[in-house]
C-alpha cells in the first residue's frame, strides 16, 4: 500500500486548506494556534462576539449553532475541508448530513459528535453496547421519574443534564430533601435544556484521571493507530476542573485497564483526533466516566509537560500527520477565575506569577467574566507532581482580576 502524503495550501489563497471550528473557547483558541502553525486557514464560530478562538482565527462568525439553517448556511459559505465541533450546542443532524454527502469531514466523525454531545448516547454505548464498567445510572425526563430514579440509585448520587459541560447544571444529592432543587438546577444550569438528566451512583474511588487518547494515521501506512498520553490527575469542584497534573501515579494493572477502556470507546467512536477519556480509579479497578472527542480542559497541563501539547496532537491528528505523546516534564495546572460578574476586566500580578522560570500563564481573553468563569490558567514544572501542583496554585493566586 502506498500512502499519499498530506498536502496543505496557503491561507487566504485559493489553495487554502480550511477548518471550521464550531465553538471558540479557550481550548479552541489553542487548537487554532496549532493549526495556523501548520498553514491552515481557520474559521471560528461561536454564539457570542470576540470569543477566545475568534481572536486568533482568520475569520470569525457569531451565530446560533443549534439552528440547523444558520449552520447549513455557514458551512455552505465557507466550504471547509474539516469541521471541528468544540461545544455541545450544535445542530448535530446537520453534521451527519454533511458527512453523508461528502461535503466535509467532521472531526472525529459525525457519529462521535452525536453520541458524545449527549450523555445518554455515550453512556449507553459504553455500558450497554461495549460492556465497559461504569457507575449505576438511570435517566429521567420528568420530576416524577427523577424522584424515582434518585430513590432507585440511592444516596448520595450525582445528577447531570444530558447535555452540559464544565460542571454546569450538575449537583451531588445527599438525601431526598435535595432532589427537587437538583432537578431545577439541572433544568436551568445546563448549556442546552434537553429536559433530561442522568442520575449516577457514587463510586468509591481513589482518584480521577483523564487519559488523553490520540487516534492518528501512521506516517508510512496511513493506518489509524492509537497512542496515549501519560495519565493526568485532576481535582474538580462541582464537576468543574480546578487543577490537573501529569503524570498521575497508578498501578500498572490499572493503567493497562484504563488504556483498554479508552481504546474500546474511542475505536467505537472512530475518526482521528484526540479524545479526553475520564476514568475513576481505585487500586487496580477502573470505571469509565465520560469521553470528549476533542481536547480536554484538564489537558491544559500538557502545555507544560509534553513535547506536543494536546492541542498540537489534535491539530496533527485531524490533518493526517504523525504524532508523539512523549512527555518531557512533570507539570501541573491551576485555574484562574474571574471572581466577579463583569466585563472589560484587567489582570495584574503577572510579573510576580512569571518570576519563576518554571511557570507560565494563558489568559484566555474572554470578553465577560463571572465569579466561577475560567479566565486563565497557570502551569508549572517541578521535580514531583506535589511540587508542581503547589507552584501552579501559587502562580494562579498571584494573578489579580480587577473591574474597570
Amino acid at each position: 500500500m502506498i500512502y499519499m502524503s498530506v498536502t496543505i495550501g496557503t491561507p487566504l489563497q485559493a489553495s487554502a486548506f480550511k477548518v471550521l471550528l464550531l465553538g471558540s473557547g479557550e481550548l479552541g483558541k489553542e487548537v487554532v494556534i496549532s493549526l495556523q502553525r501548520l498553514g491552515v486557514e481557520v474559521h471560528a464560530a461561536d454564539r457570542y462576539d470576540h470569543a477566545p478562538a475568534m481572536q486568533v482565527a482568520h475569520y470569525a462568525y457569531t451565530l446560533n449553532m443549534a439552528d440547523a439553517e444558520e449552520l447549513k448556511q455557514l458551512i455552505d459559505k465557507i466550504k471547509p475541508n474539516l469541521i471541528v465541533p468544540e461545544i455541545e450546542a450544535i445542530a448535530t443532524q446537520v453534521l451527519v448530513e454533511i458527512e453523508q454527502q461528502n461535503i466535509a469531514t467532521v472531526i472525529p466523525s459525525a457519529k462521535a459528535v452525536n453520541l458524545t454531545m449527549n450523555r445518554e448516547g455515550i453512556r449507553r454505548l459504553a455500558a450497554e453496547e461495549l460492556g465497559l464498567p461504569t457507575s449505576a445510572y438511570r435517566f429521567a425526563d420528568s420530576i416524577e421519574s427523577f424522584r424515582a430514579a434518585c430513590d432507585d440509585i440511592g444516596y448520595p448520587n450525582f445528577v447531570k443534564p444530558v447535555m452540559s459541560s464544565s460542571g454546569k447544571g450538575q449537583s451531588r444529592v445527599k438525601s431526598f430533601d435535595e432532589v427537587d432543587a437538583a432537578w431545577e438546577y439541572a433544568q436551568t444550569g445546563g448549556r442546552v435544556n434537553q429536559g433530561k438528566v442522568i442520575v449516577e451512583s457514587q463510586i468509591d474511588f481513589d482518584f480521577e484521571i483523564t487519559l488523553l487518547t490520540v487516534r492518528a494515521k501512521n506516517a508510512e501506512t496511513g493506518e489509524i493507530e492509537t497512542q496515549y498520553c501519560d495519565a493526568i490527575g485532576h481535582r474538580q469542584d462541582s464537576g468543574d476542573y480546578v487543577e490537573s497534573w501529569q503524570p498521575q501515579a497508578m498501578t500498572p494493572v490499572a493503567l493497562e485497564e484504563a488504556k483498554r477502556i479508552a481504546h474500546k470507546v474511542t475505536a467505537a467512536l472512530g475518526g482521528c483526533g484526540i479524545f479526553g477519556v475520564e476514568l475513576f480509579v481505585k487500586g487496580d479497578k477502573v470505571w469509565f466516566s465520560e469521553v470528549s472527542p476533542r481536547p480536554h480542559d484538564t489537558g491544559l497541563v500538557t502545555l507544560a509537560s509534553q513535547f506536543q501539547s494536546e492541542f498540537e496532537l489534535h491539530a496533527r491528528a485531524i490533518l493526517g500527520l504523525p504524532v508523539s505523546t512523549s512527555r518531557h516534564s512533570v507539570a501541573a495546572s491551576a485555574v484562574i477565575y474571574a471572581g466577579v460578574d463583569d466585563r472589560n476586566l484587567s489582570f495584574s500580578g503577572l510579573n510576580l506569577a512569571l518570576a519563576n522560570p518554571n511557570t507560565d500563564l494563558r489568559l484566555f481573553g474572554k470578553p465577560e467574566g463571572f465569579k466561577r468563569r475560567r479566565m486563565g490558567v497557570a502551569t508549572a514544572r517541578a521535580e514531583t507532581t506535589d511540587q508542581a501542583r503547589k507552584l501552579a496554585l501559587e502562580t494562579a493566586s498571584q494573578v489579580s482580576v480587577q473591574q474597570n
